[in-house]
């Protein structure tokens, strides 16, 4: 679960640098085209997309911003899209991150994956690769991304990077056109294939405001169904909430807007070259083409964690917030506002909290708190979901 993955790591990263804004972690995004046409997605563009061409960053831009990171303090990089092997100087870019001193994971939907390339990566290999499933059967697989022939092409592709030991794992995208087949990817994953796997049912309201991911986004009754019919799922949950029990909560009007590592610990960059907290932000953003990354770092991103808490919300008082989601840029893509809960996130994170038996204390007016206009529905659905879940 990449929520879990972050949120552990930037705790451990909080730990160790305390107040310091140290840019640890990076994400690029090297371009948001794709040979895929996924509706789940939340930025892809076409293959051939002119505008999208004509803004991407070049490689020497590229070069420089990895290199001006990297002084700066960057260890991590993520490369993603997008598809990032549609950029013909894919291979340019990477060896100058790993020269910059950079542990580079890669993001892709490994459909463009052939033996000259796994032995390229071979030669100089990644901290990790991450592919994503789309489906366990060639039918779902395509009807997801509507691309003919896809799944075998990932299949050939995964198993170029598996034949010469590269770190690799596999996740998935759940959403209502591959749902039933969740089961059956993990299987895929870690029983044929013995590689790790993970799935997010959390989608994300597109970067552009189209119409797409929230059109196939599953209920939140299922989004925790899916969590129940996966023991250790749920247990890693149940874990994570005990870790992180009342983080967060108590903030007051005056806190910080942003309480992520984004701008503190971590920066994304867009293929056109705005530096922003993270990769699903809306900002603007600062233009790198113009500026440098010291720059946009110390004083752009400086000035967003200076943004402040200005209004009370029943986000600020809630204990579950390690179970939802829920941050300033979901507020700004799915309601026009940071600072305004999600439903959805909110619905998800009160239905896991009493379907997995973690401690929910009231905060405020919330309609799935104890005395909430919708807290015996949702008790009731929590009910059914169990004996679902045990039949």
């Amino acid at each position: 679960m990449e929520t879990l993955d972050y949120a552990s790591w930037s705790l451990g990263v909080k730990q160790r640098v305390g107040a310091r804004r140290v840019p640890l972690a990076g994400t690029i995004e090297l371009t948001r085209r794709c040979n895929n046409h996924c509706r789940h997605c939340y930025n892809n563009l076409p293959a051939a997309d002119p505008r999208a061409l004509a803004g991407e960053l070049r490689t020497n831009e590229l070069s420089r911003i990895m290199d001006e990171a990297a002084v700066a303090g960057c260890v991590w990089l993520l490369l993603t899209g997008g598809e990032i092997f549609l950029r013909p100087d894919f291979r340019e870019i990477y060896t100058h991150a790993k020269q910059s001193g950079l542990l580079v994971t890669l993001f892709t939907n490994g459909t463009l994956i052939t033996p000259e390339l796994a032995d390229f990566l071979a030669a100089q290999r990644p901290f990790s690769i991450e592919i994503t499933l789309y489906g366990a059967t060639r039918e779902t697989y395509e009807r997801v991304t509507g691309t003919p022939g896809a799944f075998g092409r990932c299949l050939r592709g995964i198993g170029h990077l598996r034949d010469r030991g590269l770190p690799l794992k596999l996740k998935a995208t759940v959403s209502a056109l591959n749902r039933h087949e969740t089961r059956e990817m993990k299987r895929l994953a870690e029983d044929d294939l013995g590689l790790p796997f993970r799935f997010d049912a959390l989608l994300n309201a597109r970067c552009d405001g189209l119409p797409g991911p929230l059109d196939v986004r599953l209920a939140p009754e299922q989004v925790v169904q899916l969590d129940l019919a996966d023991p250790e799922r749920a247990e890693a949950l149940r874990e994570f909430a005990r870790r992180r029990r009342g983080h967060g909560a108590g903030e007051k009007d005056g806190g910080s807007l942003y309480p992520c590592g984004g701008g503190a610990h971590s920066f994304a960059i867009d293929p056109c070259g705005r530096l922003r907290a993270c990769a699903i932000s809306p900002e603007a953003g600062y233009d790198l083409r113009s500026g440098s990354f010291e720059e946009g770092w110390g004083r752009f991103l400086a000035r967003l964690r200076e943004r402040r808490i200005d209004r009370d919300t029943k986000c600020l008082a809630c204990s579950l917030k390690e179970l939802c989601g829920m941050c300033p840029a979901n507020g700004e893509l799915e309601c026009g506002d940071p600072q305004q809960p999600v439903d959805f996130l909110c619905r998800v994170a009160h239905l896991r909290a009493q379907a997995l038996g973690i401690p929910l204390a009231p905060h405020g007016d919330c309609a799935y708190c104890p005395g909430g206009k919708s807290y015996g529905e949702m008790i009731e659905t929590v009910e059914g979901l169990k004996v679902t879940s045990n039949e």
